[in-house]
């Protein structure tokens, strides 16, 4: 996916959610994050992506220490305050210049690096407020591929000794990825357990451990919401169970 498409994803997921909000209510609990209400959830978004767009509008050079921004809104005005926080990210990102550096949570960041992870943290929080109001829908096939090639991109390298190993592998294949991609597109990767951390090259090839599943239960297994159960596994389950949620937020 393309910055341009990042964009489309972070403006309508965010609208999604905002709207699941408004069925489900804000008092729901959001059954994927702990014991948190919808409220909480709307919350957490909103102020995220309020930080996000500060980072990106004035590029700094050290995190912005995002909780002393945080607001709090009620429950009467907290969709409403979402998407004034929503719209404001969707402007700064409309207006940015995607090659422009500025601080991410990996050495040498542009600003495309926000159109990508806004666009997944809201996909995947978004899913939170569907599934929790009894709306069970998934995370468009395209989108769910990029957020897996993301976590692997940057939850992985960042797991310390969560998956260190020796040299033990694990093979995920997304069933529904677009046939005749490539690389990080194709949807399947080989990940190796070193003893200096993990290693991943987009490949299909056998493994210790394969995990196979659509590209929106796979990418929701490693952010900690699907079981192994939900997935086809083979071989070492253990070590499929490594990863799910190794990185999530």
């Amino acid at each position: 996916m393309n910055p341009a498409e990042h964009f489309a994803a972070v403006r309508d997921q965010s609208e999604a959610l905002a709207r699941a909000a408004e069925v489900a209510g804000l008092h729901v609990p959001i059954q994927s994050c702990g014991d948190w209400v919808m409220l909480d959830l709307v919350t957490h978004v909103g102020n995220v992506q309020r930080w996000a767009a500060l980072t990106v509008e004035t590029r700094p050079t050290a995190r912005i220490n995002r909780d002393a921004m945080n607001e709090a809104p009620s429950a009467d005005e907290a969709v409403a305050w979402f998407r004034r926080a929503s719209a404001g990210l969707v402007s700064t990102l409309e207006a940015a210049d995607v090659d422009a550096p500025v601080w991410t949570f990996v050495p040498h960041g542009t600003t495309a690096f926000w159109f990508r992870r806004q666009a997944q943290e809201v996909s995947v929080h978004r899913w939170d407020a569907d599934h929790s109001g009894g709306n069970e829908v998934a995370i468009d096939p395209t989108l769910a591929v990029d957020g897996i090639g993301e976590w692997l991109d940057l939850s992985v390298p960042l797991s310390g000794d969560r998956l260190t190993g020796d040299g033990e592998t694990v093979h995920l294949h997304c069933t529904d990825a677009s046939p005749g991609a490539a690389g990080d597109d194709a949807g399947e990767w080989l990940i190796t357990f070193t003893s200096d951390g993990p290693t991943v090259v987009s490949a299909h090839e056998k493994a210790d451990a394969a995990a196979r599943g659509t590209a929106s239960d796979l990418n929701l297994f490693l952010w900690g919401r699907r079981e192994p159960s939900d997935l086809e596994v083979f071989g070492d389950v253990a070590l499929v169970e490594r990863l799910r949620g190794a990185g999530a937020r």
